[in-house]
């Protein structure tokens, strides 16, 4: 992974991905908290709190090697990806919900992110101080994450017709850059990949499949709905994994092929568990009604 052409291309591959999001942002989405306070609070304290805790579990428990330990952390602490969005609609989620939890968390992970990779790496890596995030890291991942938001925000405001126009193709651009991304990752590591795969393989899959059941168990158990809770399941079960490898990967940031692992496996992984999710929790439901019109 040391193709200048495929680092330098990285922040851009990103901030595809970021301007999709806020082409289907607005500031409603970031006011439409005061109506579903349970639920928001919930979830962002099951993705800021709940996750970074239950990975550094299954890390130790796995007993990963230090840098694919930290490129897990770094997927937990990343925020919901736009993908979330997707199958939340399929599988009759709260899509409006799913888009403001991503909005706040996308926002949220500018302050938490940093904390849990420094976190991370001092744990795992005591000699590595270099790889943390100092503040003028901080600032490149404001940049990368939050400006093309911001821009994507200010099309839809101020050019509706346009951000319609831009939104699908977007959106299918955004799909092929993470496809890319994460391509370009396992094949710059092919030589180690199977090692890496028994390493981080199993270790992801749980994490994935941890995380989907905690988004929606943790607030059914609080009283949200099904289709609140469907959202908050995928929202926290599938991570802006495109993000989680930029930072592993930038020159400027941890500057790490290794670390950039786990989000490449996690990437591939989440949308296989994403799927079966969605049908189990789709059947159950059904299943439910039908028991309850008999």
């Amino acid at each position: 992974m040391d193709s200048p052409l495929v680092l330098a291309s990285l922040p851009y591959a990103l901030g595809i991905v970021m301007l999709g999001l806020g082409l289907s942002l607005t500031l409603d989405d970031f006011r439409r908290v005061g109506q579903y306070p349970k639920v928001v609070v919930v979830a962002l304290l099951c993705q800021v709190v709940l996750l970074p805790a239950i990975c550094f579990g299954l890390v130790l428990a796995f007993r990963l090697p230090p840098e694919l330990a930290i490129g897990l952390m770094v997927v937990a602490a990343s925020p919901g990806g736009p993908t979330a969005n997707l199958f939340s609609h399929l599988f009759g989620g709260n899509v409006a919900l799913n888009v403001t939890l991503t909005a706040i968390n996308s926002v949220l992970a500018v302050a938490t992110l940093p904390i849990v990779v420094n976190l991370s790496t001092g744990y795992f890596l005591p000699g590595g101080a270099s790889l943390g995030l100092q503040f003028d890291k901080i600032q490149q991942i404001f940049v990368m994450v939050l400006v093309p938001v911001a821009i994507g925000m200010l099309l839809r405001a101020w050019t509706p017709q346009v951000a319609r126009r831009l939104n699908l193709p977007v959106r299918v651009l955004s799909a092929v850059v993470l496809v890319v991304v994460i391509s370009a990752v396992l094949y710059g590591e092919r030589e180690n990949l199977v090692d890496y795969f028994v390493s981080v393989g199993l270790a992801a899959l749980v994490f994935n499949i941890v995380s989907l059941l905690a988004g929606y168990g943790v607030p059914r158990l609080t009283g949200v709905d099904h289709r609140a809770a469907t959202a908050a399941g995928f929202e926290i079960g599938i991570h802006n994994t495109a993000l989680a490898i930029t930072i592993a990967l930038s020159p400027a940031l941890l500057n790490s092929a290794e670390i950039a692992i786990p989000g490449a496996v996690y990437g591939i992984i989440m949308f296989f568990t994403a799927t079966a999710f969605g049908w189990l929790i789709t059947r159950r439901t059904q299943v439910l009604i039908r028991h309850a019109e008999g």
